[in-house]
């Protein structure tokens, strides 16, 4: 009998340790899936630095434009006709811009078709 009273606390101890562990395994960071990775609008990873620059700035151009209800062209844009980047990376730069506004357009005009709903 004696025996048993000191093995009931350790088992009860053991369980709560073992729950602790479960527990913790169960909060480790988990991957991010693909599709969360490809955000459309996020640069594509292979995208130099002038490249993803300009992404940045044709996606923000865009929204000004879908805002403001503007004729969507990136070409129209003073960044894009004079991008603020060397002159050996403007090529990068407007190719990045004309993506990402080319993007944003489209997310914005697929999101604004369902704007029109209620939400709750």
């Amino acid at each position: 009998m004696k025996d048993l009273k000191w093995f009931a606390p350790s088992l009860l101890a053991l369980c709560i340790a073992s729950t602790g562990a479960l527990k913790a395994s169960a909060h480790e960071a988990q991957p991010i899936p693909v599709a969360a990775q490809d955000r459309w609008d996020q640069p594509p990873a292979e995208y130099r630095d002038a490249q993803q620059r300009g992404f940045h700035e044709g996606v923000e151009a865009a929204r000004h434009d879908f805002s403001e209800h503007r004729h969507p062209n990136a070409d129209d844009h003073e960044t894009f006709k004079h991008p603020p980047v060397d002159e050996s990376a403007r090529h990068d730069f407007r190719e990045g811009f004309r993506e990402g506004y080319r993007r944003a357009m489209d997310h914005l005009k697929h999101d604004h078709d369902h704007d029109d709903q209620p939400h709750f």
